[in-house]
């Protein structure tokens, strides 16, 4: 595009649409462009309400989140309550905050589920060593997860300070929700702690079929000695 229109002029939000114009198609081509630039952002925009909405159905299927983000539509097999919370929270957010902020937020936001995944990867190699893999990436365990995590944290460092702050605050809020309701009704956490109730309920049980044995035990000895 530099090569095309003076760079001074490419600072905009459609630098394409903007380089286009300095051409002999500069009349009927940008508007093409930036109605393609349109659908891909529509289209990705969907994609990430849909896949939020997976997300929420699954941490709230294991416990995370309220049951309600769970409930499944009979018909379509989908989580539409999830659906419809999510995209009008996002209608809100969209209509009261500059674009500016949406990008930098959605940005740094992706930047660091990226990071957590690399380190993710390099945890469970150690904690779940015996979980299936359906394909190994070579120098995968340390060397690729190290490089994508140290570049996930340098473009992170790289944004602005307005940013970090907006993301701090972002994820004290999904600490509150995890600490007061997460945390309390994980499905995990309390059937981890069901097992050593379950462990002296069994010890219950054999304690109490080994007392009605001998019980039975001494009174058939009282009846065989009246026998006598």
């Amino acid at each position: 595009m530099v090569g095309i229109a003076p760079y001074k002029t490419l600072d905009s939000p459609n630098p394409i649409s903007e380089a286009i114009k300095g051409t002999p198609h500069g009349i009927w081509l940008p508007i093409i462009i930036d109605l393609g630039a349109i659908a891909g952002l529509t289209s990705v925009s969907l994609v990430s309400l849909l896949g939020q909405s997976r997300i929420f159905y699954s941490m709230a299927y294991d416990g995370l989140l309220p049951a309600i983000f769970a409930k499944v539509h009979p018909r379509t097999k989908t989580p539409w309550v999830s659906t419809i919370i999510i995209g009008a929270f996002c209608a809100a957010f969209a209509a009261v905050l500059p674009l500016g902020i949406l990008g930098e937020m959605t940005s740094i936001g992706t930047l660091v589920a990226f990071f957590l995944v690399h380190i993710s990867v390099i945890i469970m190699r150690f904690t779940h060593k015996d979980v299936p893999r359906g394909f190994r990436v070579p120098l995968g365990p340390w060397v690729f997860p190290s490089i994508g995590a140290l570049l996930c944290l340098v473009l992170m460092v790289t944004s602005s300070k307005e940013t970090g702050i907006r993301l701090g605050v972002w994820m004290g809020i999904g600490q509150v929700i995890y600490f007061a309701y997460g945390f309390w009704h994980s499905k995990l956490r309390n059937s981890q702690q069901l097992e050593p109730v379950t462990g002296f309920d069994n010890l219950g049980t054999e304690l109490g079929e080994e007392s009605t044995k001998n019980e039975y035990v001494a009174e058939m000895d009282v009846f065989n000695e009246k026998q006598l």
